[in-house]
């Protein structure tokens, strides 16, 4: 404000969007923002230079960048840099009707660009000095916190309390999910050298499959014995986690513990330790990373990414064109709406104009409070800051919390600020606050309407094929080769990784159809039931598969050689009746050739730990729901 920067309100905004959790990743959105809002500007006014005075051509020209930015938004791994072409397009052509002076039009253009790019540089430079959240600290700090966990849940079933400190499936998934991601981050810090790369990846595969292994421990095992040994080690292993760090690898050796338990759970977690113990080897295997693509597999082959883009521009040019022909331009926030809610799935664009609704509603009830009874009383900086920090605090708290809230907080704050801050004086216009709430509910009927009607990409619909994919890695886990058991440790961890992440797909997928509206509000009420069944047996599959496969590979050279081929061949008839079930839920085969027609086993669950756990999975089987 001192220098009369204007648009502080998308200043603001621009700093809740680019602030992240660690240093790595609020570069790589700074980065994004700037390259993204660069070329949105030179777009527009390449775009106002050439059809600046033909309606016609300019509204056809920024249609076509509209459509194609918002294809490639779907399409690409850029969606970020697009998403800010298509919205800055949009916001531009709402002003040209409005700012009758070409030079003040580029003016504000070139504004926008400045309002943008200096506060991405001003979070990057706080980061760097003053808020360092390195993510290297940041997986030092979960690995102990999940080591934490499991010596508190061993702790509490060797002193008899079998309901304390346990462990959820949703807790060993995120906490999988969150050591790689970290990793993955520390990399790209070079944080860690390739060979310290290796070494780490050993160490969060050995504390994911302890993690695992105790939160499968629902009661006291019959080995008591092994479950004291286990239980020491785990704390020894805690307490030099937290004396040394992660990167101390040296410092933490772990002694071979050898179990003869029959309980899968007790043998996993001595293969864990055992794992800790020979990491050095694990490490000593050169990593191979694949880069991603940038273009989408099915960029130019799925219909939806092109029909996702000419909707959200049919709802945007319904809103500009109702509030061209009623003279109404203080809802032009209605074209800015329906670009906002535009996301793949109608649940997903339910939930974020729901939140966009709220974050609204909240931010201009406070800023018309502040209209009629604080800025009468201010005269000095020290009274606006006192008025505008507990607000601005209040949205960075409910923006920094669960993502399913998160964006209502960055709304509340906008708001707030577009009505209040973005003048250099007091302000006391209460009709723009109005047009505004307007405009959001406006694009809101208008955006959810459209999506609804016009080739509508239900979340429903794909509930499935999610779940499909996610019990298609239970197959793929089921058939590793045994030609090779050396490596079969990487093979299974990959799996695990790809089954966890498809999970959290499923998770959030499910939690957005519950806000879809439908005709028949109790068939998807049936769907959503059957589906969190269906998504907690998963879940077990997936442990259940993962303690046999590295069971088997455990006492692959003491198992005889008729029991190995009896299971190897139980473990081809599960992963056929899967596929059949699979095929199923993807609709490509009749549930009714599958009822009855449940796996069957050789083996006998009685006599051998793997036997049983097949068992197990055959009994899972069995109660399976179909969608």
């Amino acid at each position: 404000m001192t220098l009369e920067v204007p648009l502080l309100s998308l200043s603001l905004v621009i700093v809740f969007f680019v602030s992240q959790s660690n240093v790595v990743l609020t570069r790589i959105t700074g980065i994004l923002f700037v390259a993204g809002i660069t070329a949105a500007v030179a777009v527009s006014v390449l775009l106002l230079k050439l059809t600046y005075g033909y309606p016609l051509l300019r509204i056809l020209g920024a249609s076509v960048v509209f459509i194609a930015s918002m294809f490639a938004m779907r399409a690409t791994r850029l969606g970020p840099v697009f998403f800010l072409v298509a919205i800055v397009t949009i916001f531009i052509q709402s002003q040209v009707d409005l700012i009758a002076q070409p030079e003040r039009l580029l003016r504000l253009c070139l504004w926008v660009w400045v309002a943008v790019v200096y506060p991405t540089l001003v979070m990057l430079l706080m980061n760097t000095l003053l808020l360092t959240q390195q993510p290297q600290r940041q997986l030092c700090d979960t690995l102990e916190r999940q080591v934490s966990q499991i010596e508190a849940r061993l702790n509490a079933l060797v002193a008899g309390r079998v309901y304390e400190a346990r462990i959820l499936p949703g807790q060993v998934q995120n906490g999988m999910l969150s050591l790689h991601k970290l990793l993955k981050f520390s990399s790209m810090r070079d944080e860690v050298s390739k060979k310290s790369e290796a070494e780490w990846l050993v160490l969060i595969t050995a504390v994911s499959r302890l993690y695992a292994a105790v939160a499968s421990l629902s009661s006291i095992p019959d080995d008591f014995r092994t479950l004291t040994q286990v239980q020491a080690q785990c704390s020894k292993l805690a307490e030099m986690l937290h004396r040394h760090g992660g990167g101390a690898l040296a410092g933490m050796q772990c002694p071979i513990l050898e179990c003869s338990s029959v309980d899968p759970a007790l043998r996993e977690i001595c293969d864990a330790l055992r794992m800790l113990r020979t990491r050095s080897d694990a490490a000593s295997r050169p990593l191979t990373k694949v880069a991603d693509p940038l273009f989408a597999a099915d960029a130019f082959t799925n219909p939806n990414y092109l029909q996702f883009a000419v909707k959200t521009w049919i709802a945007t040019c319904i809103c500009y064109v109702f509030y061209s022909a009623v003279d109404w331009s203080g809802i032009h926030t209605s074209m800015l709406t329906c670009v906002i809610i535009a996301l793949p799935s109608l649940g997903a664009a339910m939930q974020k104009g729901l939140l966009r609704l709220y974050g609204c509603l909240v931010g201009s009830v406070l800023a018309m409070a502040s209209v009629v009874f604080i800025i009468p009383l201010i005269d000095n900086i020290i009274g606006l800051l006192l008025m505008s920090l507990p607000i601005i605090g209040l949205g960075a708290w409910v923006a920094a919390g669960s993502e399913r809230i998160s964006y209502a907080g960055v709304q509340i704050m906008f708001c707030f600020a577009l009505a209040l801050l973005d003048e250099f004086g007091p302000t006391t216009d209460l009709t723009e606050i109005r047009d505004r709430i307007i405009g959001v509910v406006i694009g809101l009927l208008v955006g959810t309407f459209i999506q609804a009607v016009l080739w509508p990409e239900r979340e429903g619909d794909g509930v499935a094929r999610r779940l499909s994919d996610a019990l298609t890695a239970v197959v793929d886990r089921l058939r590793i080769s045994t030609d090779h058991p050396s490596g079969a440790d990487e093979k299974l961890q990959a799996l695990n990784l790809r089954s966890s992440a498809q999970v959290a797909v499923c998770e959030s997928s499910l939690a957005r159809v519950a806000l879809e509206p439908g005709w028949r509000q109790g068939d998807q009420e049936d769907l959503i039931i059957a589906a969190q069944t269906l998504l907690a047996q998963t879940r077990e599959f997936h442990l259940l598969s993962d303690q046999f496969m590295r069971a088997y590979f455990a006492r692959a050279e003491y198992t005889p050689q008729l029991m190995q081929d009896v299971l190897d061949r139980d473990r081809e008839n599960m992963a056929l009746w899967l596929e059949k079930y699979i095929a199923c839920l993807r609709g490509s085969l009749e549930p009714s050739t599958i009822l009855g027609d449940y796996p069957q086993l050789e083996s006998n669950s009685h006599l051998d730990p793997l036997a049983s756990r097949m068992g197990e999975m055959a009994a899972l089987g069995r109660s399976l729901p179909m969608l």
